[in-house]
């Protein structure tokens, strides 16, 4: 074996450690974009439980407050959209909308002492809550997944690997400006 050997052998070596560390690069990232995945699938879970609370929850306050129709227009307005989103930012954008409708409704329901006692009503803004907290707790999930994910795709020597495979970053579920703020609700209309 002489030197063109020691060569070949040590050209062979080099490859081979190339090629499992592209290979374990490419598994590592096919496991983060599951799992982004993943996590997107349990915020679309939560936020269909809530999608399906909500018809419930109009009927109870409809019987108390008949009058509230724009309010209710809003909810279903809102809630198809919940239905019809495709991606995260389109989700976010009909989060934000039904969260400012359900705090309008929530203002409703203060004007209706009787609709508070209702035991119904209690059972579906304790399970409203519960899923709202969910949902906080899913979108938290999800973007710490992202996060890993995104700074992964983005550092070096990945960069240059995850392009070739299709692996780009992935979305943040972000809150929109509009639901930072508190829902403005005016009666005097």
């Amino acid at each position: 074996m002489g030197r063109t050997g020691v060569i070949i052998g040590v050209v062979v070596a080099v490859i081979a450690v190339l090629a499992m560390s592209l290979i374990g690069t490419y598994n590592g990232l096919v496991q983060m974009d599951q799992d982004v995945k993943a996590q997107w699938a349990q915020i679309d879970n939560q936020l269909k439980r809530r999608a399906d609370l909500i018809p419930n929850l109009v009927e109870t306050v409809k019987g108390f407050a008949a009058q509230e129709k724009e309010i209710m227009a809003a909810i279903s307005d809102a809630r198809a959209k919940m239905a019809g989103a495709t991606t995260p930012a389109e989700a976010a954008e009909a989060d934000a909308a039904l969260t400012s409708a359900l705090g309008r409704l929530l203002v409703v329901v203060e004007n209706y002492p009787n609709l508070k006692s209702d035991a119904t009503f209690i059972r579906l803004m304790d399970e409203l809550a519960g899923t709202e907290n969910r949902i906080s707790v899913a979108r938290k999930d999800y973007n710490d997944v992202v996060r890993a994910y995104n700074v992964r795709v983005r550092s070096f020597p990945t960069m240059l690997i995850a392009p070739m495979f299709g692996f780009t970053q992935a979305e943040y579920f972000e809150v929109s400006g509009e639901d930072r703020e508190t829902p403005d609700v005016n009666f005097g209309k």
